[in-house]
């Protein structure tokens, strides 16, 4: 949990194709290693061998909606999906969380999303023109409820999702389970999130990172490639083609997943999340150098990237706080006092390693400047005689309308103020962000191109109609 409004993403999918019947249980392991992703829900949908599918899912922490007893009372199956939800498009409740089953005339599906469907609204409307309803007001059910509606017009389930892509605009990873049992994953042409996919004695898995897939036992094969659709049976991969072509210009995998999004052991289109960070706290200390005793992390997102400015400088590593990992999500601070030393609940500092010192303090990102204020006043309290403050992604100027929470342009701090007056209002000693061309090639490893919107205001153009959403 982040204190204060900082960068969200939206969800996670995972989902497995089992030579057994444990589909279930895995895919509740793949979640448990995807929950930095989303913390507002969870669900597991499982295809039974009656060509049902059946899903549970709830507002919480996987492990809140997962109980012993729960998960004991899934139903066994081959092919299973799940999801993790951080909301950007509906509320937090139980109709919002995936994944959404959808039934049609032959058949139901069951699809898990990540991204953020930016004709979603449009597509409703046009949809509830020809009888259909909806329960949500997530972008989620209006995907599930378009591929079921293509899949009855085209007469096939490839046909429909193929059709369904192309008709969406905006980001969207799918992985769907069929009762016709198929796993299938499909990605945007603009591979603006990521999708995976690894093999083990047991299966195929399909998982928005390849951590996930590690700890479940499955060895990374590969990425799914931006616009391509996977399809597996019977535990193995029977079809790969792209499908969708790109059409976004400026179009790419969000540069924001190696800033903060995804865990370190992650490797995301070719390139390691940690390498990455390393090469942006190597770039600040380039960038911006500074005469320190010591260099830290604000946990978690800010740790590889400070061990990186260590290297590239030669100052001194070391923990500048002592984290408080069991502090649920649902802690509430009831009096402004409270929220005002909510830092410290979470992120103690730990006095020993900087009482006296001049510190050179690592974290991800700015955006309203609340959450580094109590950090850096906390540090100054437990007696830090300088705080340099450096940031691993360029300063927020812009808002995302392809997933990332990001708050309101007015509320943005980079808006607002000069570098200086943002330094004088956080109490630091000396800020600096990292430049574009220092985060670019901090990731040039990765073998897709950025989408840098949210700093440059590049934003992808939205193309595509809705001229193939007509009866027949």
């Amino acid at each position: 949990m982040r204190i204060g409004k900082e960068p969200h993403e939206a969800c996670a999918v995972f989902g497995v194709s089992t030579l057994g019947d444990e589909g279930a249980g895995m895919v509740y392991n793949g979640l448990l290693s995807l929950q930095h992703r989303g913390q507002e829900g969870a669900g597991i949908a499982v295809v039974m061998d009656n060509n049902n599918i059946l899903c549970y899912k709830n507002t919480g922490l996987v492990t809140e909606v997962f109980s012993r007893s729960v998960l004991e009372k899934l139903p066994k199956g081959k092919i299973a999906i799940g999801h993790t939800r951080y909301s950007t498009t509906g509320g937090n409740t139980f109709e919002n969380t995936g994944p959404f089953i959808t039934e049609y005339l032959t058949g139901r599906i069951a699809v898990s999303h990540n991204g953020n469907v930016t004709n979603a609204h449009s597509i409703r409307q046009k949809l509830r023109g020809y009888g259909l309803h909806f329960n949500a007001t997530s972008d989620s059910e209006v995907v599930s409820s378009l591929i079921a509606y293509f899949v009855t017009r085209e007469q096939d389930i490839l046909k429909g999702i193929i059709k369904a892509g192309q008709t969406l605009q905006g980001a969207f990873s799918l992985v769907i389970a069929s009762s016709e049992n198929k796993l299938i994953a499909l990605r945007d042409p603009g591979g603006y999130r990521p999708l995976c996919i690894g093999k083990s004695n047991s299966g195929i898995a399909v998982s928005s990172e390849s951590c996930a897939l590690e700890t479940g036992g499955f060895g990374f094969i590969r990425n799914v490639r931006p616009g391509e659709m996977v399809v597996i049976e019977n535990s193995a991969i029977t079809h790969e083609e792209i499908v969708l072509s790109g059409k976004q210009e400026h179009a790419g995998l969000c540069i924001f997943e190696y800033v903060y999004f995804a865990r370190p052991d992650s490797i995301i289109d070719g390139l390691s999340v940690y390498e990455a960070r390393f090469k942006m706290g190597a770039a600040l200390a380039r960038e911006y150098p500074v005469e320190a005793d010591v260099v830290c992390g604000v946990p978690d997102s800010g740790l590889e990237a400070a061990m990186g400015y260590s290297a590239e400088s030669g100052i001194p590593l070391s923990p500048g706080f002592v984290k408080n990992r069991y502090i649920g999500r649902s802690f509430i601070y009831p009096t402004q006092d409270m929220r005002d030393s909510a830092v410290r609940l979470k992120l103690n500092p730990l006095s020993t390693n900087i009482s006296g010192k001049r510190i050179v303090l690592v974290d991800d990102s700015i955006v309203r400047g609340t959450t580094s204020k109590r950090i850096v006043r906390s540090l100054k309290h437990s007696g830090a005689k300088e705080i340099h403050m450096r940031i691993s992604s360029p300063p927020f100027r812009y808002t995302c309308h392809y997933e990332t929470d990001i708050d309101s342009e007015e509320n943005l701090i980079a808006n607002k103020m000069s570098l200086t007056k943002i330094c004088r209002k956080l109490g630091a000693d000396s800020l600096g962000f990292i430049s574009l061309d220092g985060l670019m090639k901090a990731c040039d490893k990765c073998m897709l191109s950025f989408c840098t919107a949210c700093f440059t205001d590049n934003q992808v153009r939205q193309t595509g109609n809705m001229h193939d959403m007509k009866e027949k």
